[in-house]
């Protein structure tokens, strides 16, 4: 087994969300941990306290005698400390081998969709808590109130949030698993929406135990009708355990949980997406027998994960957030929970992210801000990718200005953004996208 305690491991990539945890994780199992990265930041620093040996991303020295070798997908497959390590006969593993590994040493309890997962998977660690279970969990966020993203618990179970970037929950076979949405994502890797769900058919295939899937979600309820065994549905309508008596406001919201049990549920974030995403991991918990009041006890505790729907303060009078929402059901549901929470103007600012995804989502991105009575487009975050064809942020104002030319400006440097935001007139303003958008806030005189 790669991970037994005392096993020699080196991560590359070490202080990406999705390794961070894993080097946790790791530490505490016993494993002698190292990882490196290609610059310092704080995420470094608090591995380094933990134990995990941090050195500098050239240094071969540090990675020449471990028996296992992990790294991020952001990592060349030809970086030096790789091809050493073929050379002398390291174990190389894949996150898909790690994820598959992982299944073999826990009872995997997998939270699954295109988004939505780290939240989803906080609150079920919220949940499991409250029943007094020590389960381990590998997530991309740390837990508010709980703790950080990689811990290695006492008991059984590890929850997992289980990513389909870059096929990397081809090789996992999960005890259970929550299925949120499926949506267009990841098709440089994937190809194709058919062969993304396909990608999700294949995963429930593997569950060996109970399926709950989020049914209102057409690419969620698409993969449950191919499923090859029958799921657990829950939804607003038509499923077995169905969600009614929502009430949103700016801080919470409250639903009713009704199926084989009834169950009221209130939580301290607001938003439909929320209560999808709670609503299904309720009915997992349930189906595995944890107690109701924990269940509910739980999900209150839920404080929100990082960077979804963050308050960052007051500025000119309007509340001022950030979002990680970069895929348009995402943009779609972070919009309209900030109107169903009584906001009457909303503007936003959206970074598009990665070269591969812009170009596949293009023209689907625009109906997804129809909420929004502001939108300023900011220059492409490329997340290092290669940008042959010189696409820009202005790929995708096109596609909002032919939808709502009257509410859209392209904006292509901070000062930019800067300058546009003092004609916005909102009682909310958002930063949305999955790369450093938030750092405009910083910009911002006064906030506070």
């Amino acid at each position: 087994m790669s991970f037994d305690p005392g096993q020699r491991v080196h991560i590359l990539g070490v202080a990406g969300a999705g390794m961070s945890g894993v080097a946790r994780l790791l530490v505490q199992r016993g494993c002698d941990v190292s990882g490196s990265d290609t610059s310092r930041s704080p995420v470094l620093d608090d591995l380094a306290d933990v134990g995990v040996t941090v050195v500098a991303d050239d240094d071969l020295a540090a990675s020449a005698d471990a028996a296992v070798l992990l790294w991020s997908p952001a990592v060349s497959l030809e970086h030096p400390a790789l091809a050493a390590a073929r050379t002398r006969g390291a174990r190389l593993v894949t996150r898909s081998e790690l994820f598959g590994e992982l299944s073999s040493l826990y009872e995997v309890i997998g939270v699954t969709g295109t988004h939505g997962k780290t939240t989803a998977t906080s609150m079920l660690a919220h949940v499991y808590a409250a029943a007094d279970v020590d389960a381990s969990r590998l997530l991309g966020a740390e837990v508010r109130g709980l703790g950080p993203n990689g811990v290695a618990g006492t008991s059984p179970f590890l929850l997992l949030e289980t990513d389909e970037s870059y096929g990397t929950f081809t090789a996992v076979a999960p005890a259970a698993l929550a299925l949120l949405n499926v949506e267009a994502d990841h098709l440089d890797h994937y190809g194709s929406l058919s062969a993304l769900e396909a990608a999700f058919v294949d995963l429930v295939t593997r569950v060996r135990g109970p399926v709950v899937v989020w049914t209102d979600d057409p690419g969620a309820r698409a993969v449950a009708n191919s499923a090859p065994h029958p799921v657990v549905t829950v939804g607003t309508e038509s499923a077995q355990w169905l969600v009614t008596d929502v009430i949103l406001d700016r801080r919470g919201a409250r639903f009713v949980l009704r199926g084989p049990v009834t169950l009221a549920v209130s939580l301290s974030v607001t938003g439909h997406h929320n209560v999808a995403n709670a609503a299904t991991v309720a009915v997992l918990a349930l189906t595995l027998g944890l107690p109701p009041t924990a269940v509910a006890t739980g999900l209150q505790r839920f404080r929100g994960a990082p960077r979804r729907f963050d308050y960052l303060g007051q500025w000119r009078d309007m509340a001022v957030y950030e979002d990680y929402a970069h895929l348009p059901g995402e943009i779609a549901a972070t919009l309209r929970a900030a109107k169903d929470a009584g906001f009457t103007r909303v503007a936003c600012v959206f970074q598009p992210h990665r070269v591969t995804r812009t170009l596949a989502v293009g023209e689907a991105f625009a109906p997804a801000f129809d909420e929004a009575d502001t939108v300023i487009v900011t220059a492409l975050y490329d997340a290092g990718e290669p940008n042959p064809t010189g696409v820009t942020g202005e790929y995708v104002a096109e596609f909002l200005r032919s939808r709502r030319a009257d509410v859209v400006r392209y904006a292509s440097t901070v000062a930019d953004v800067r300058r546009a935001l003092e004609d916005v007139e909102a009682d909310a303003l958002f930063f949305v996208g999955a790369g450093d958008v938030a750092q405009v806030a910083t910009t911002l005189e006064g906030l506070a």
